[in-house]
């Protein structure tokens, strides 16, 4: 174990550990919190509520669906494709009462993103919303998909409503692109037909598996991060005791949930700890659409609202946002990328509420790091290590760094993750000494606090989500005009950092223009290269790798992006 100044630091009321072995599992937490919060709304989306109870009734109809009707076995995968609507807590949690694993996927995945994640991952089923359909059309038959669940906006929003909404989305804002998927089922009906039969939640251990979140890990195309039961337990364990000062009455309490609910941050703040705290999550379909995004906050006096940098600028630069009362809010917790001094400041400035930085992976389910509810709040740093999380600083040689000096960040705890899915070999390479090794680099300060100052890998992360350059080089490379390519990260205002490609020519009748229409076809949009430049050559070393490290040097020094 190391040296963890940290905890003599933590802030008053939080405790230094937690027992990741409270529940055997997922749906006996949830269980819990129905009885205890049964009446209390859980989500509301668009103006309709559901209850805990509610939410429970239809999660086993949906997991009754699953395991009765379709003949899912234990284990199996459903992959779950949806923005923030209600349909999407009900179809996680049924998944997870059914004693089947959530494949959480990114609606807006091109066509090939799509067949990748679920060919990866094995999924036998899949849920998603009507807008999405016609990508999945074009790649089902290459997958192991064996069934498809359909839903539209309004389904659950019942009355006048759901037709309504429906009618609008498809026909008005043409936003449905026209499908054919004759043996798909509805959602509405799957429901139908799950009520008819109990669900029998089957037994399940702390270590079964529960999702598999996808992400690039520390570098790499994308993988399934296996995570247990036990790891989003231990998470949502350690986030509830972090959160004890903030004095939050159960059942009693309103988060404002934009990020999506397939992004891991979300999951977890969300869709899973909330059952601890009776909380109501407002679910933000689109936070894109900042207008309507401001117009819905002022109608709650909401207590907590997560985000990343890009979406709380936003907010900041929205006419309205500033008028709006903030006196209720408690956290407003920052994840997914670097929070940015600017944006902190004017966040106190306009809320009077300072502002939390958080720190965490896919792998670590996700949170290792937060920064205290209070004075002890550190701008620039990620905080301190949750309860029963260790960290540790390591040079490339495995060895533990001097005080003071930087070292790629390691961790243990009960959050860190089972490993990747059908990838022994790269799960035994992000692990040193029984440390997961993040790829970023750290520095601790004296008291435990510690600060991100550089990554190791070459990810660009755009807007908190992951993009490596091999996957954009080698879309890039398809193109038959293009002879080399190298992909680099470069400083973006509004998303943190940005997709820049330099290329080399085949053909001289090349353009940006094409390229772009390219990537538009192959990628979905925050991995598309913002800026394209072109090149006579690219800086290589001895055995012919592109050396982007070079390339970006290169860059920095030439352009300025201000």
């Amino acid at each position: 174990m190391s040296r963890q100044p940290w905890i003599e630091n933590y802030p008053e009321g939080v405790p230094n550990s937690i027992n990741p072995d409270r529940y055997s599992n997922i749906p006996e937490l949830l269980a819990e919190s129905v009885s205890k919060f049964g009446d209390v709304p859980a989500y509301i989306n668009m103006g309709k509520s559901i209850t805990f109870s509610e939410l429970d009734q239809l999660s086993k109809d949906f997991g009754s669906y699953l395991i009765n009707v379709l003949g899912l076995k234990q284990g199996d995968k459903v992959a779950i494709q949806m923005p923030n609507i209600l349909q999407n807590p009900i179809a996680i949690h049924g998944v997870l009462k059914a004693g089947l694993v959530v494949v959480n996927t990114n609606p807006l995945y091109t066509p090939s993103e799509m067949k990748h994640q679920f060919n990866d991952s094995g999924a036998k089923a899949v849920v998603l919303l009507a807008n999405f359909a016609c990508n999945l059309e074009k790649i089902l038959a290459e997958t192991v998909i064996e069934h498809v669940i359909i839903t539209e906006l309004g389904d659950l929003l019942g009355g006048l409503k759901k037709p309504l909404v429906n009618f609008v989305v498809k026909h008005v804002k043409k936003m449905v692109p026209s499908y054919n998927l004759p043996k798909a089922v509805t959602f509405n009906a799957a429901l139908k037909m799950g009520a008819s039969q109990p669900l029998q939640i089957p037994e399940m251990k702390a270590n079964d598996l529960a999702f598999l979140q996808y992400t690039g890990g520390t570098t790499g195309v994308s993988k399934g991060a296996m995570l247990s039961h036990r790891n989003l337990i231990a998470n949502v364990q350690q986030v509830e005791a972090w959160l004890k000062p903030a004095n939050f009455e159960d059942g009693k309490v309103t988060f404002i949930a934009a990020l999506p609910l397939y992004h891991i941050f979300a999951l977890n703040a969300h869709s899973l700890f909330p059952a601890r705290i009776g909380a109501c999550n407002i679910l933000i379909t689109n936070p894109r659409d900042m207008k309507g995004f401001v117009k819905e906050l002022g109608k709650y006096n909401y207590d907590l609202i997560t985000g990343v940098n890009t979406l709380f600028n936003g907010l900041l630069n929205t006419p309205g946002f500033a008028e709006l009362d903030h006196s209720n809010l408690k956290v407003a917790l920052a994840g997914g990328m670097a929070l940015q001094r600017a944006v902190a400041e004017k966040w106190e400035k306009v809320t009077g509420l300072k502002m939390a930085e958080a720190y965490g992976l896919t792998e670590t389910s996700p949170g290792l790091c937060i920064n205290p509810f209070n004075e002890q709040n550190r701008v620039g740093t990620i905080g301190m290590p949750l309860p029963n999380t260790d960290i540790v600083l390591l040079d490339d040689e495995g060895n533990e760094v001097a005080d003071g000096e930087k070292g790629e960040l390691c961790c243990k705890g009960p959050q860190v993750f089972l490993g990747y899915y059908n990838r022994e070999e790269e799960t035994k390479a992000c692990f040193i000494n029984g440390y997961f090794r993040t790829g970023d680099i750290a520095m601790m300060d004296p008291d435990g606090f510690f600060r991100i100052v550089d990554r190791k890998k070459e990810m660009i992360l755009v807007s908190g989500f992951n993009v490596y350059p091999n996957e954009v080089e080698e879309v890039v490379a398809m193109h038959p005009k293009v002879l080399e390519v190298g992909a680099i990260s470069v400083p973006d205002s509004k998303s943190t950092e940005a997709v820049k490609i330099y290329v080399v020519k085949k053909d001289d009748s090349l353009t940006a223009e094409e390229l772009e229409e390219h990537c538009k076809k192959e990628l979905t949009g925050y991995k598309r290269p913002k800026h394209i430049a072109f090149c006579n050559e690219l800086p290589k070393s001895n055995v012919g790798k592109i050396l982007r490290r070079i390339l970006r040097e290169n860059d920095l020094k030439e352009n300025s992006y201000d």
